[in-house]
C-alpha cells in the first residue's frame, strides 16, 4: 500500500510538471491533480499491461517508441474519466507521457526498489 502511495505522489509530481511544461495539458484544481494521479495509477495497473501485450508487434517494429503512444493513451484515458484533467490531443499526451516518465525514472533512482532493501 505504501508503494502505491509513493508511486501516486511521484505520478502527481510528474503530471503537475507536465501541466506546467506541455501545452495542452491542464488541471482545474489540486483535487483534480490528486485524483488524476490515483486514476492513472489504477489504469496503469489494469489497462496498460493489456495494451502492452496487444501492441507488442508494433512496439518491436518501432524499437519501443510505440510505448510512448501507449502511455499517452493511458493519460488520455485518465482525462476521459476525470473532468478536471484535460489533455488536448495526441501530442500533448505524448509530451505528458515523456515528462511523467522522466520524473518517475528520476524518482526511481532516488527511491530505489525492493532489491535495495535489507
Amino acid at each position: 500500500m505504501i508503494r502505491f502511495i509513493i508511486q501516486a505522489v511521484v505520478t502527481m509530481v510528474g503530471l503537475w510538471l507536465a501541466a506546467q511544461v506541455v501545452p495542452g495539458v491542464g488541471f482545474t484544481s489540486t483535487g483534480s491533480l490528486i485524483a488524476a494521479a490515483v486514476i492513472l495509477g489504477l489504469i496503469n495497473a489494469v489497462v496498460r499491461p493489456i495494451m502492452v501485450v496487444l501492441t507488442f508487434p508494433i512496439t518491436v517494429v518501432t524499437l519501443g517508441l510505440f510505448l510512448l503512444v501507449v502511455n499517452a493513451a493511458m493519460i488520455g484515458l485518465t482525462a476521459v474519466f476525470l473532468d478536471g484533467f484535460a489533455v488536448q490531443g495526441l501530442w500533448a499526451g505524448v509530451g505528458a507521457a515523456i515528462v511523467t516518465g522522466v520524473v518517475s525514472w528520476i524518482a526511481g533512482a532516488f527511491i530505489g526498489g525492493d532489491e535495495k532493501r535489507g
